[in-house]
């Protein structure tokens, strides 16, 4: 440790420390432009400049280390002559268009001008102006105010992975540019517009929509992926109009996903259901709670007296609050049915009942990025946890080592040591060679079932598994790790894939034999604790794959769009539609809905009150922001009502806090989780070695910015270039197999189904896998994610 002095004030502080650290802690407020602590140190703005003694001249307090004894002042005449010559520097170009600037009220350079700018300005030349870029829908650009700080260039490159700013040009010709004719196109690019100290980079759906002392500020969780990213919502006249990141640096830091940033636009879509609807001779007709809820509870009842309880199917979004799915669960059971479900892309369900508790991350957070060693299988980082895959990024820096075992070859902007892009069913081949791979390394002979067995024993391991066992068990370098951190994650496409079990218990049995981290990367924001609470089929009841196959003649659906949430969309279309009733509790009308008899408008996050459980098993409650649009009412009430209305006892809550209260039996809910989640197998599995090896596999992949129905409905995100008209990508030896060209429009097909796409060569794609994503209006009459496909000239 060191001692220090700054302004007098005496302090102790690490080796290493920066002035502008020390001060920090201390409370002593010294300006600064160009710094941020969660980027690297540039220096260039020059306004931390304080007073060193023993130093002639002022030193930059970002980039000066503090020694033993030093002696500092931030507020002599020295260092603030050497502040306002900065300031004064800074502000000569800089335009005095405070009035119409959106950066007005939460400037920096405003708030620090008050402090360090003269009263006028001695520069009587003409200043100079910056032509703006387009750099895609989400971030604005007035770059006359840019004040070359590079806190947007060091973010993208940094914490980004990838270079899309950079500056270009020398003294007062310097300026932040794109490439020529790129956009900004990261998925966490609209973090620098929190980081732009002034108004040259700003939000451009919050353009000119309000002033920052006009909006009202509310604390809520991101309701997207299962981060549990903490948020600040900003209103104006009952209206969400901004969302930032709260700071919690053991969730999201201070970042953000552009999904959870710009989603919110989604919430006043025009496709809003305000009023509970009945279809009547097929028209839609408007009516009154009252009245819909009862026709919903009558239909309910006379179906499941009529037919028991196992006519009905119950599908819970893993998108809904601990409470609505808990309601939802509870409404079923009281009917007498065990067909309830929140796995709506799960296609294996054969671990049902073999694991030891409720799935989850297997660790926290932050400890990824302190892992030495990582295995992702089936997950594209950056498109499913764009957050999760910085921590990665970081580790990798770091010097961890990653591998990937993938259906497609995506840039996840991050060195990976060892990878094996194969087909999905390969997939399970390549895990195989790892595990025995790693068996031969720690001379263990492993008790697995016969059929395992029989697999390894079939298995030849090539040189890359053979790689990948090595980094696992922390080998393969000069010096050996004693005891590697190491970590092995399935992801949203390893939980999609129709042998998830022998992925599982692959990476299981892996996972034991070099000591690592296991743990499943949750797809949605509440998928953990809908497990938590029980939102699963009983011990006869049918999951949601076999809801659909074996379709139910009622569904009551929450927060369900049918065929763009479902395994295979047009099954799920055609069981609906095939259904005697449908009751769907909704934000949102649309057509995948057109087949439901009763829709009954529910709240999004913002307007209702609930709790999420985040893959790391954290759990986070939040408030309602505004209120509810038109007659929406929160989803846990309408479940409420509806159960109460079915004559159903255990539905007196007055309060979302009084349903969680009963979910968790009073306890504290970290007392209940941390003895609930458990990745661990009861027993092995048996696996099914026969697969069909010469066909082509679908990969149904969910676009980011397609995953659940606000984020479908955000204009902006649906302007970015990630969102385009659907493709059948594929490799370039298979389109020539297949006689196409590149760009040619081909025939995709699915069971009885087709659409038309336009192919597209994608050499990151292993033969035999055609890419076609899914949650899209125009693949919704296609089947399942990794199924058969037939592709042919259109």
């Amino acid at each position: 440790m060191l001692n220090i002095e700054i302004d007098g004030k005496a302090v102790e502080v690490d080796h290493g420390t920066t002035i502008i650290d020390a001060a920090d802690k201390l409370g002593i407020a010294i300006p600064r432009f160009c710094y941020h602590k969660k980027l690297s140190v540039a220096a260039n703005c020059r306004m931390c400049l304080v007073q060193v003694e023993k130093f002639a001249k002022p030193l930059p307090a970002c980039a000066t280390p503090v020694a033993d004894g030093m002696k500092i002042f931030t507020r002599s005449k020295a260092a603030v002559e050497a502040q306002k010559s900065v300031m004064e520097f800074l502000l000569i170009n800089h335009p005095l268009d405070c009035p119409i600037c959106d950066q007005g009220g939460e400037c920096d350079l405003q708030d620090i001008a008050v402090a360090y700018g003269a009263p006028a300005s001695r520069y009587a030349e003409e200043k100079r102006v910056v032509l703006n870029k387009n750099i895609g829908p989400l971030v604005s650009t007035d770059m006359t105010r840019c004040i070359q700080c590079t806190r947007c260039v060091r973010f993208l490159k940094e914490v980004g992975g990838m270079m899309e700013l950079g500056m270009v040009g020398r003294g007062e010709h310097a300026e932040i540019t794109a490439y020529v004719d790129k956009s900004v196109d990261s998925e966490l690019s609209g973090n620098i517009i929190d980081l732009c100290p002034v108004g040259a980079l700003t939000s451009k759906p919050f353009r000119y929509k309000a002033r920052t002392w006009e909006l009202t500020r509310r604390p809520s969780i991101a309701p997207h992926d299962g981060l549990g990213s903490q948020i600040e919502v900003h209103i104006k006249d009952g209206k969400v109009l901004r969302v930032l990141p709260r700071e919690k640096e053991s969730i999201n830091e201070c970042w953000l996903s552009d999904r959870d940033r710009f989603s919110y636009e989604g919430l006043n879509s025009p496709d809003r259901l305000t009023v509970p609807m009945i279809k009547h001779h097929g028209e839609w007709h408007e009516t009154d709670w009252k009245t819909a809820l009862e026709f919903a509870a009558g239909q309910l009842k006379d179906i499941t007296n009529a037919d028991g309880g196992e006519q009905l199917g119950v599908l819970v979004s893993p998108n809904s609050t601990m409470e609505e799915a808990y309601l939802a669960k509870q409404i079923a059971h009281g009917l007498g049915s065990s067909n309830i479900d929140y796995r709506l892309r799960q296609t294996d369900f054969r671990l049902d009942g073999k694991r030891m508790g409720t799935p989850w991350m297997g660790c926290n957070i932050p400890d990824l990025q302190e892992m030495d060693r990582i295995l992702v299988i089936g997950s594209n980082l950056r498109n499913e946890h764009p957050l999760l895959a910085n921590r990665i990024r970081k580790a990798v820096a770091q010097g961890a080592e990653l591998s990937l075992v993938n259906p497609m070859d995506d840039d996840q902007l991050m060195a990976v040591k060892h990878k094996a892009i194969c087909t999905p069913n390969d997939m399970v081949n390549v895990l195989a060679q790892i595990l025995k791979a790693m068996s031969g390394l720690q001379r263990l002979s492993l008790c697995l079932p016969k059929s395992l067995n029989d697999l390894l024993e079939t298995v030849r391991v090539w040189d890359n598994s053979q790689a990948m066992a090595e980094s696992l068990a922390g080998l393969g370098k000069e010096v050996d790790l004693v005891s590697p951190r190491t970590g092995i994650f399935l992801g949203n496409i390893a939980q999609s894939h129709p042998r998830f079990t022998e992925l599982y218990s692959l990476a299981e049995a892996i996972a034991s034999l070099c000591g690592a981290t296991f743990g499943i990367l949750s797809p949605a924001a509440n998928s953990t604790g809908a497990h938590l609470v029980g939102a699963l089929p009983g011990e006869h009841g049918l999951n949601a794959k076999a809801m659909l196959e074996s379709p139910r003649k009622a569904y009551l659906l929450v927060n369900v769009e049918p065929e763009l949430d479902c395994h295979h969309a047009a099954q799920a279309r055609q069981a609906i539609a095939e259904a005697e009733c449908v009751i769907a509790l909704t934000a949102y009308k649309s057509e995948a809905l057109e087949h439901a008899d009763v829709l009954l408008p529910i709240a999004p996050f913002t307007e209702t009150s609930g709790t999420y459980m985040s893959m790391e098993g954290r759990v986070q409650s939040f408030t309602a922001v505004t209120k509810p649009l038109g007659e929406c009412r929160p989803g846990w009430k309408v479940l409420r009502v509806l159960g109460n209305t079915l004559g159903l006892s255990g539905f007196d809550f007055d309060s979302s806090e009084q349903v969680k209260n009963a979910i968790f039996g009073g306890q504290k809910p970290s007392t209940v989780v941390w003895n609930s989640l458990n990745n661990n197998l009861r027993e092995l599995i048996e696996i099914q070695v026969k697969i069909k090896s010469n066909v082509l596999q679908r990969l149904g992949e969910v676009p980011q910015f397609q995953s659940d129905a606000i984020v479908r409905r955000s204009p902006p995100l649906q302007k970015t270039r990630a969102v385009q008209a659907p493709v059948a990508a594929m490799h370039s030896q298979l389109l020539t197999e297949l006689g196409l060209d590149d760009g040619e429009m081909v025939t995709v097909k699915q069971g009885v189904a087709s659409v038309l796409l336009k192919a597209k060569r994608d050499d990151g794609l292993p033969h035999g896998v055609v890419r076609v994503p899914t949650a899209l209006p125009v693949t919704s009459l296609l089947g399942d994610l990794m199924g058969e496909i037939e592709v042919t000239r259109a």
